[in-house]
């Protein structure tokens, strides 16, 4: 219950419009759609005959992107959809405020009430709000148009589809919000209007200020009274502040509150992820005419070079995955239900850091995250191609996404850029100035900017509080142990430097397997083996895990996510570099690495158990645990001479012969009084390579 409480706005009580209308009220407007795919021309539009026929029922959060951009190459749909919506406001809804708050349609959009354009957006992962109420006619009926454009443009971020397909349509909720006709904002970058700062924060005191924007959409001046209040996890108040103003029709007002809360309990991360709430009222004449609750979690972050991330003064752990919001099938047109499984995922993995890569993503998400005590870094799509036509918007996204996230206690971070680089100068401009534009906003929180080059002297770099880069050694250069001299050499000429290990990782098509690796793999080869991306991650923690310089480490990718521009690994529109698979049906022997390195529930995991069609007769066995040292048996006979690997979970039995045929491997680990067991089967039919039938079976009959 409570992480809905802390959710901006979103009240699930009705699914409609009432006839009632209190001081505030957010409803779902995510019923009675209907879509239309174009384009159309002008004329088109403006045809009866045709532009009413051929509508398709569809159920807020859409996209029509859910099939083509996820199976084929570059054969997906970006253009203009049209949505429709046909609705009837009450008669008693007039002089109230009314807004249509759209939390994400892509990429560009155009709403319009009655043939009135009412409202217009550009960015596909931020919410915006319209106000509609003088072009509604109450009593009767309304149509709204909502005009949606997922075509690539150089003015608007991101400026292609080449790093990840940015899906057309409304793919996450709309609510229709009706107000008084003073009331706290619901149009200031579609935030929430309260904005929550927090200094001095420690285990004896913290200092809080609210800050509450508030309009006046009357002609007059009118007497009002603003309540903030703070009340603990139980519902408790804690501490209340009220203040009266005459509040004038002539622009947004700004009003604070201070608080010096003592002895607060903080927020902990995963350990102890407690909130506190703050309601904010707006009372004329006795009573309450608006209302807005927002989550305080009390922290202090600090990013500390060469030493690491400390949250509240302890040393805190960052590990870290990656997430795009894309799911096979669905594409990004997601319920809370999908959310909560990746959340459930990422937490079970054990990480404790999410880059949520390289966009702005749901709003349930990052307050699901407030809850779970997940340490969170937000970004916008500022990635891959610069074209010197997106200054304006990449500072519009920014400015959005600082504001709609602002009191979210579990994001540390703002990302600027990701892999953005010529021309050198317009960029690192362009960065510096959205950084300054953080400041601004939000002086309290870090910026980062993410560097595919590994050296921090690159032109691009030094423009945000902490340098990001990815690195990708033994995939896409040189060789897997490679990462050790790398960051041995930043150590050495850079400890001065917040430093993040922002992407790392290889792809691994399930399908594909075998034992016979090397040091590095040709990201250009139709061969991705699992095992090999097994082997990166293996190796490449190991070190990351024993160099504090690198403060925080992001593995590529949590899950395998869609790229519509691109055929690799014999698989059309994908990038497999995910701990599972797009459909969140698999997990991967790396998914299980990390979370016996990082996870404090008990792991055995035998793997490669779907490199089942063995190469060699003498192999090795590799055992993930974290409860202990594991029995292993090869049909029923005990195995001898395990050594440790790159971890301390990580167990090697080296010179196993197998039986000719059927193979049944068992681990076992007795741990606090419970026996933990793993099986799986191999088969050995004689020697063989996988690889050279791979590709000859692809020489032979076509790409897989």
């Amino acid at each position: 219950m409570r992480n809905n409480v802390y959710f901006i706005w979103i009240v699930l009580l009705l699914l409609g419009i009432s006839d009632k209308v209190d001081a505030r009220e957010v409803t779902s407007f995510n019923s009675g759609w209907e879509f239309k795919k174009g384009p159309f021309s002008k004329d088109a539009m403006q045809s009866a005959q045709k532009w009413n026929s051929d509508w398709q029922e569809v159920t807020i959060p859409h996209t029509w992107n859910a099939d083509d951009m996820q199976k084929k190459v570059s054969a997906f749909y970006e253009g203009v959809g049209y949505y429709r919506k046909k609705c009837t406001f009450p008669e008693n809804m007039e002089g109230k405020r009314i807004f249509l708050r759209f939390e994400g349609v892509g990429a560009c959009a155009e709403v319009y009430v009655n043939g009135y354009l009412v409202g217009t957006h550009k960015g596909a992962y931020s919410a915006f709000v319209c106000e509609i109420g003088s072009q509604v006619k109450f009593g009767k009926e309304n149509e709204i148009i909502v005009k949606a454009d997922n075509a690539s443009r150089p003015d608007v971020i991101p400026t292609n589809h080449i790093l990840f397909g940015v899906y057309g349509g409304i793919y996450r909720p709309v609510w229709l919000v009706v107000t008084e006709p003073c009331n706290i904002v619901v149009n200031d970058c579609a935030s929430s209007g309260v904005y929550i700062t927090q200094k001095n924060v420690s285990k004896k005191s913290a200092e809080v200020t609210v800050k509450v924007k508030v309009d006046n959409a009357t002609l007059v001046p009118a007497p009002m009274v603003l309540e903030n209040a703070v009340y603990d996890g139980n519902g408790r108040l804690v501490k209340k502040h009220s203040q009266s103003f005459e509040l004038t029709p002539q622009g947004v007002q700004n009003y604070s509150s201070y608080f010096k809360l003592n002895n607060p309990h903080l927020w902990q991360g995963r350990e102890d992820p407690y909130l506190y709430k703050v309601v904010s009222r707006l009372v004329q004449n006795g009573r309450v005419i608006d209302e807005v609750v927002q989550p305080l979690g009390l922290r202090n972050y600090e990013v500390v070079a060469g030493r690491g991330f400390f949250l509240n003064g302890k040393k805190y752990p960052m590990y870290g995955v990656t997430r795009h919001q894309d799911w096979w099938g669905l594409g990004s047109a997601l319920s809370n239900k999908e959310h909560d499984f990746d959340l459930a995922q990422i937490m079970d993995i054990g990480a404790t850091t999410v880059r949520f890569a390289h966009y702005q993503q749901s709003e349930y998400l990052y307050s699901r995250c407030d809850t779970l005590g997940l340490v969170i870094w937000a970004e916008i799509p500022f990635v891959n191609r610069v074209t010197g036509q997106e200054w304006d918007n990449a500072h519009q996204q920014m400015r959005e996404l600082v504001r709609q996230s602002f009191n979210h206690p579990s994001i540390y971070v703002w990302g600027i850029h990701n892999e953005v680089y010529h021309p050198h100068g317009y960029t690192a401009a362009l960065t510096q100035s959205i950084h300054d534009l953080c400041k601004l906003e939000d002086p309290d929180r870090y910026t980062v900017s993410v560097n595919g080059y590994g050296h921090v002297d690159h032109p691009v770099n030094q423009n945000a509080d902490i340098q990001g880069m990815n690195r990708y050694f033994g995939w896409y250069e040189k060789k897997i142990q490679d990462i050790k001299p790398w960051i041995e050499k930043m150590e050495k000429e850079y400890p001065w430097q917040r430093f993040m290990l922002t992407e790392y990782g290889a792809d691994a098509n399930i399908g594909h397997q075998t034992e016979i690796l090397g040091d590095a793999l040709n990201w250009t080869s139709p061969f991705y083996p699992e095992t090999f991306q097994t082997k990166t991650h293996e190796y490449q923690w190991s070190i990351i895990a024993q160099h504090p310089f690198i403060v925080a480490s992001y593995l590529w990718n949590m899950f395998d996510f869609a790229v519509p521009t691109s055929k690799r690994g014999s698989m059309a529109a994908r990038n497999m570099k995910g701990m599972m698979t797009f459909d969140r049906k698999i997990k991967k022997d790396s998914y299980f690495w990390y979370k016996a390195n990082w996870s404090k529930e008990p792991v055995l995991y035998l793997t490669q158990r779907r490199n089942a069609l063995r190469e060699k007769k003498e192999t090795s066995v590799t055992v993930y645990s974290n409860i202990g040292t594991p029995r292993v048996y090869l049909n029923g006979k005990e195995l001898s001479g395990v050594s440790k690997g790159y971890t301390d979970v990580h167990y090697i039995f080296n010179k196993v012969v197998l039986n000719d045929g059927k193979n049944v491997l068992k681990a076992v680990v007795s741990y606090q009084g419970k026996e933990y067991e793993d099986e799986i089967e191999w088969n050995y039919n004689g020697e063989c390579n996988r690889e050279a039938d791979f590709f000859e079976h692809k020489t032979e009959h076509g790409s897989w």
